[in-house]
């Protein structure tokens, strides 16, 4: 089995290019048969919200939509930091699938004894 990819974003629909790029990596690694976990903090966290990820960051980009769901249907999963969720006041109730809230300790679980490959974004 190939190894595991991390990878961590921090931006959100402010800055669409930085998102996209984040789940073109995050696509391909999940598509190409790596367990690959999206470790999402800040601004990034509305990102797992319904509806919230569309739009096209750039001209030829593809649409944040279609990345979203390539990643769940290759069975790419989300980490919500908790603190940054709640004091953005959002609602779990609305999370997409894939997404459970969860902080570094659950991370490094998920990661385990044999490590992963990382990107931060």
């Amino acid at each position: 089995m190939p190894g595991k990819a991390v990878i961590s974003l921090t931006t959100g629909l402010e800055d669409p290019e930085r998102v996209t790029v984040a789940f073109l990596v995050a696509v391909g690694a999940a598509e190409l048969g790596r367990p690959t976990l999206m470790f999402l903090t800040k601004e990034a966290t509305r990102l797992t919200l319904d509806g919230v990820a569309t739009g096209v960051a750039c001209d030829g980009c593809p649409a944040l939509a279609e990345l979203v769901a390539r990643y769940a249907k290759a069975g790419g999963r989300y980490l919500v930091c908790p603190i940054c969720f709640d004091a953005r006041k959002l609602d779990k109730q609305y999370l997409i699938e894939g997404a459970d809230l969860g902080g570094t300790v659950p991370m490094w679980q998920w990661i385990g004894d044999e490590g992963a490959t990382t990107f931060s974004y």
